[in-house]
Formats: structure tokens, sequence, C-alpha cells
């Protein structure tokens, strides 16, 4: 299993890096959406790290959604997450949908449409 960290700028395996924000050593550096979901959709991923902003049109916003489509499909097996983004309303989006696919993954009502199996 794989911790993925996406981030276009921040190395997770420089010391400064890991202090700041939080990253572990060893985590899979990815620096685009498409790189993350990618990865998510091989089924090994144990936890996520997610920045916003990604220098590209598509952000983390993109993969949290994707994640939180997933959850509630259930299509995705339950991952940890976390937000280091210095976004604030791209962190504060991104935590919305990472929560609803917590609420899905737990089987607790988050959309009045869905019904537990």
């Amino acid at each position: 299993m794989i911790d993925l960290w996406l981030d276009d700028e921040r190395d997770p395996n420089d010391p400064k890096i890991q202090e700041l924000f939080d990253a572990a050593p060893g985590m899979l550096w990815v620096k685009t959406a498409h790189a993350a979901i990618s990865r998510l959709k091989s089924g090994n991923v144990r936890s996520i790290s997610l920045d916003h902003d990604l220098g590209t049109t598509a952000t983390g916003y993109d993969v949290a959604r994707w994640i939180e489509e997933r959850a509630f499909n259930g299509t995705l097996a339950r991952i940890d997450w976390c937000i280091h983004s210095m976004n604030v309303e791209g962190a504060k989006a991104m935590r919305a949908a990472l929560l609803n696919a917590d609420r899905f993954w737990s089987g607790l009502p988050g959309d009045p449409d869905r019904q537990k199996s």
C-alpha cells in the first residue's frame, strides 16, 4: 500500500516540507490530479495528502470530488486523507468533499438519495 502526496511544488521527502506540512518520508509524490487519480484507481493507496493549487486547471478539489463520488458508489475502499493546501477556500471545499466520502464509507446519511445497502 502506498501513501500519496499530491503537490506540484513541495517535495514530501524534503525535511523542511516534512516539518511544515506533516509529510512523511517515503510518500509517493504525484504532481497532477490525473496522476493522483491514476494511482487511486490502482486500489493500492492507503492515504493521500492533498494540495489544492496544482499549476494547471485541474486541482486537488477534482481529486477530492473523484474520491467522494467513488465512496458514494462503493467503488473505492476507505483511505485516510489530509489536506496540506495553503488555499483556504480550496481546502474548505476539499474537506467538505472528503468528509462526505467518510460518511459514505461509514454508511451514514450524507445524501438524501443514498440508501444504505
